[in-house]
């Protein structure tokens, strides 16, 4: 089985686990019998509007096993951070929701919401209904000199109802206010990575994810493996196309691929499929499951282009007989 070389999954939740108020179908069985197969679970989100406790009751509500000690959440990252670089007891101004206030709060800091009581620090997070007072208040205590941290850089998350504006599309409001860039603590920047490993005490996690940008790209900076489910926003092509810092080790159609055996991909086979490099273009023959002609096609391309990434032209031809 896939799961077995691992005693930890650090799973991404939108767009993995759930869509908005639904869970990805095939999901909680998946991760039920992960867990039955005792592998530890540990949901590792860049949303860090709600608390660790709202995240685990959702999770149960769509069967999904989980207890608040398995979330591990951007804003818990975020307040480490600001913890270790200004002093114990600080003001803090949060520019989020309570998930944020909490994560400040547990280290040992004083929430606040206004630039006039001094904050040593300035930190934002995603939280529906974001008012302009507070950003207002946020770029004020960045001109006054506070430390400006964000919770995470996505520009989107996904929903039901598609991609909305995410946290990196709302930190740019103070940014562009104060000329100040904040130090980012999610997803695919280390702290999120380091939060996750001292909270489940993985010596062999697998991070399990559906963002190149955030989740693959993490997993590569922390120099750990990583499965990349086409349930949320990465799309094949933005596989095909992918930079080496955006590769994962594997790739499947959702969870479920934990618990069955991963095929060998090698020399650009996989499955009934051969892809190969030809002429400039990817060459793809054969039939049999879609997931394993992408497999095979990702190894014949990333294979080819090397340390380079592969032009869409190059690939969309061949992408097409995967339908």
């Amino acid at each position: 089985m896939l799961i077995d070389g691992y005693d930890t999954l650090l799973l991404d939740l939108d767009g993995v686990v759930y869509l908005g108020s639904h869970a990805v179908p095939g999901a909680p069985e998946a991760l039920g019998e992960a867990r039955a197969r005792g592998v530890r679970l540990a949901y590792v989100t860049n949303n860090a509007s709600r608390t660790p406790a709202a995240i685990a009751a959702h999770l149960r509500e769509l069967g999904v096993p989980a207890v608040a000690d398995d979330v591990v959440t951007s804003a818990q990252a975020a307040a480490r951070l600001v913890s270790e670089r200004v002093p114990a007891g600080s003001n803090v101004l949060v520019v989020g929701g309570s998930g944020l206030r909490m994560a400040v709060r547990d280290r040992g800091l004083r929430p606040v919401t206004t630039a006039m009581d001094a904050p040593a620090a300035v930190v934002q997070g995603i939280a529906p209904g974001l008012a302009y007072g507070l950003l207002s208040e946020g770029a004020l205590a960045v001109r006054q000199g506070a430390l400006f941290v964000a919770s995470n850089g996505d520009s989107t998350m996904p929903t039901g109802r598609g991609e909305l504006p995410g946290n990196g599309a709302m930190v740019r409001v103070i940014a562009a206010a104060t000329g100040v860039e904040p130090v980012y603590a999610g997803k695919p920047d280390p702290p999120l990575h380091r939060e996750s490993m001292i909270r489940t005490g993985a010596q062999r996690p697998l991070v399990v994810g559906d963002r190149l940008d955030t989740d693959i790209e993490g997993a590569t900076n922390a120099g750990v493996d990583s499965l990349l489910v086409l349930t949320g926003v990465a799309t094949p092509l933005d596989l095909l196309t992918a930079g080496p810092e955006h590769r994962p080790t594997y790739v499947a159609d959702g969870l479920g691929a934990l618990s069955r055996p991963y095929p060998e991909v090698r020399d650009g086979v996989c499955g009934g499929w051969r892809a190969r490099w030809q002429d400039g273009a990817l060459r793809l023959e054969g039939d049999g499951s879609p997931i394993d002609g992408l497999r095979a096609a990702c190894d014949a391309v990333w294979t080819a282009v090397g340390e380079g990434r592969a032009e869409e032209d190059a690939v969309k031809h061949a992408l097409d007989r995967l339908g």
